[in-house]
């Protein structure tokens, strides 16, 4: 059997960025220290904070006065700073800042008054952080080019922005049919999707047409790791998202003669060389090639408040 490892993968920049925050700030203010929502998408990286002295919540209430509290990368609402204000809490935003961005644009074209359409999924966390920028109301979410039939046929000022963790795609599909219904809107001609989530899914796009399975390493909520399955899906790829080497059964590689991997961008790369030493071992792989098609070197500083 031979492997094709997809570069780039896993950590991006944000996400080193926002574990790194927690850890210094651990370092800083000593344990525990409280995180909003989970720092990043995967299981493997909440359970070893956990360890080292994290506690996360959903809710602020259950935050003591006074103490230090992270927001996750995907960005929290207005509403949630102000009750971290009222609490006495000590705040260090680990916002990746892509996503922030997209806060910034939203208030831009708010106080310009624009209609803003906002693409992304329902209940994500990154979602419910940009809508809670403006007042309820102001901004119209849609996830499917079905959902733009809803918005409103008269809007003359209307802008959209998009979630940073979608696929290129689907992303195209829903800025195509907002065009057509709203001939004037303004937007980014690709959305918001960040640098690190257009890369991994050219990489996994461009050895799909080398392999007979693609394995995905991400959590199952994590959204730019399903964007990757569901990529090779669409390639005709037999596609399976899958948290770790446990996850694995000779079965699932009957008939394969050659397995493509990559990561989510909250993926550590430990878990990528699990898998290929448990394939060493039970299925005799003989051959593993990177195949690289972009560099990343976007670094992003700590907050302020840890420099």
């Amino acid at each position: 059997m031979k492997c094709i490892l997809a570069k780039p993968r896993g950590f991006c920049a944000g996400v080193e960025r926002a574990i790194l925050t927690v850890e210094k700030s651990i370092k800083k203010f000593g344990k525990p220290v409280y995180v909003k929502h989970e720092i990043v998408h995967n299981r493997f990286v909440i359970d070893s904070l956990r360890k080292i002295g994290t506690v996360f919540t959903e809710d602020l209430s259950d935050v003591p006065e006074g103490s230090v509290v992270v927001f996750s990368a995907h960005g929290v609402s207005k509403d949630v700073y102000d009750k971290a204000k009222k609490l006495h809490l000590k705040v260090i935003d680990a916002t990746c800042p892509i996503v922030e961005s997209v806060h910034k644009s939203a208030i831009q074209y708010a106080n310009l008054g624009y209609s803003i359409v906002l693409i992304g999924h329902q209940r994500h966390a990154e979602i419910d952080g940009t809508l809670g920028q403006l007042p309820p109301g102001r901004m119209h979410l849609v996830s499917s080019v079905e959902d733009i039939q809803k918005l409103p046929a008269d809007e003359k000022n209307i802008a959209y922005l998009t979630q940073t963790t979608l696929s290129t795609e689907e992303t195209a599909a829903i800025i195509s049919a907002l065009k057509e219904k709203y001939p004037n809107i303004q937007g980014s001609k690709t959305g918001n999707v960040c640098y690190a989530t257009t890369n991994r899914q050219s990489a996994v796009r461009s050895i799909c047409q080398k392999i007979d399975l693609l394995l995905i390493v991400g959590s199952q909520n994590s959204s730019n790791s399903n964007r990757l399955k569901e990529l090779g899906e669409e390639q005709g790829v037999k596609s399976i998202l899958i948290d770790s080497v446990e996850d694995l059964n000779k079965d699932i590689f009957i008939g394969v003669n050659t397995v493509g991997i990559s990561s989510g961008a909250s993926a550590p790369e430990h878990l990528v060389l699990g898998i290929i030493d448990w394939l060493k071992e039970h299925l005799n792989l003989e051959e593993v090639i990177e195949e690289q098609t972009t560099e990343e070197k976007t670094k992003f500083p700590l907050p302020a408040e840890l420099n």
